[in-house]
């Protein structure tokens, strides 16, 4: 079952993070996790509206939950591996989600009647297993040069949160489900370094997932096609490892041959230098008769 799961999955790469908190039967820990980023307090569970895109560019190119409460536009995306990238996808991201918006709402853009857009709120979730502190902000004009970025008339800023286990302790207080998550991902990690197989560790993690935990029940009944998610998540990191992999395997070999060329260039001077000199000596030598 897992196995099918996993298959069918690929077809639009989901992600556990995305399946918890961004389905309609679970609003509640939606705005939970909301409330408990933005220091807010809404109670009305139906008041937010999903509009989450679905595998938009490619693996990795998607926004995993995107949702409108009030007057704000949240688009959460869950990371795995630090990217400092991640404002220009939110851009893209960004783009889909006000054209969508003006079009569901008649709006014509090109009209003199100003169009009343929901502010964005850009976050990210970062779990992965690198070193980050609870929080950082991520700005497009990190990838200006020094000397124009001052003068740029772009700028988006993402929040990155680390939701890594024992991080962020405030807002896990706020949101018990999102630290029942990471909870969760930590044991199958610690499964995983203990030689269990991905099935194995996520078996171990949901039966020694406390009783009390509200997403207990919700891995139990979705056991499947949450296991096809991990599964997916996981291939998806090896894949990440195998392209930093090549990506390094090809910088030394570009390494070693502009070391080649070095080489070759100042085995070529000093020919050179060779020939000028038994040159200078011969016309020396014929000077001198």
């Amino acid at each position: 079952m897992a196995e099918n799961a996993a298959s069918g999955n690929r077809k639009y790469k989901d992600r556990l993070f995305n399946f918890i908190f961004g389905r309609e039967e679970n609003r509640e820990w939606t705005l939970s996790l909301y409330n408990a980023i933005n220091g807010s307090h809404y109670t009305d569970a139906s008041s937010i509206e999903f509009n989450t895109l679905e595998d938009a560019l490619y693996m990795g190119m998607r926004n995993d939950t995107s949702f409108i409460v009030s007057d704000t536009v949240n688009i959460y995306e869950h990371q795995s591996s630090y990217n400092p990238n991640m404002p220009l996808r939110m851009m893209e991201y960004l783009d889909k989600m006000y054209a969508g918006y003006v079009k569901a709402n008649g709006f014509y853009k090109y009209s003199s009647f100003l169009i009343p857009l929901p502010t964005p709120r850009l976050v990210v979730f970062y779990n992965g297993k690198t070193d980050e502190p609870d929080e950082k902000v991520l700005r497009l004009s990190d990838s200006f040069s020094e000397e124009t970025s001052s003068l740029t008339d772009v700028e988006i800023t993402v929040r990155m949160l680390n939701i890594n286990y024992g991080h962020n302790r405030k807002i896990m207080e706020c949101c018990k489900p999102l630290n029942e998550y990471a909870w969760f991902v930590d044991r199958i990690r610690q499964g995983k370094n203990n030689r269990l197989s991905l099935e194995e560790a996520m078996a171990d993690a949901i039966q020694n997932m406390p009783d009390d935990y509200s997403i207990k029940e919700f891995l139990v009944k979705q056991r499947g096609e949450i296991m096809g998610l991990i599964d997916t998540e996981y291939d998806e990191e090896e894949i990440r490892k195998t392209f930093i992999e090549e990506g390094r395997r090809e910088e030394r070999a570009n390494t070693e041959r502009e070391r080649a060329r070095a080489d070759r260039e100042h085995a070529r001077a000093e020919v050179l230098e060779e020939r000028i000199r038994l040159l200078e000596e011969k016309l020396a030598s014929i000077s001198d008769k």
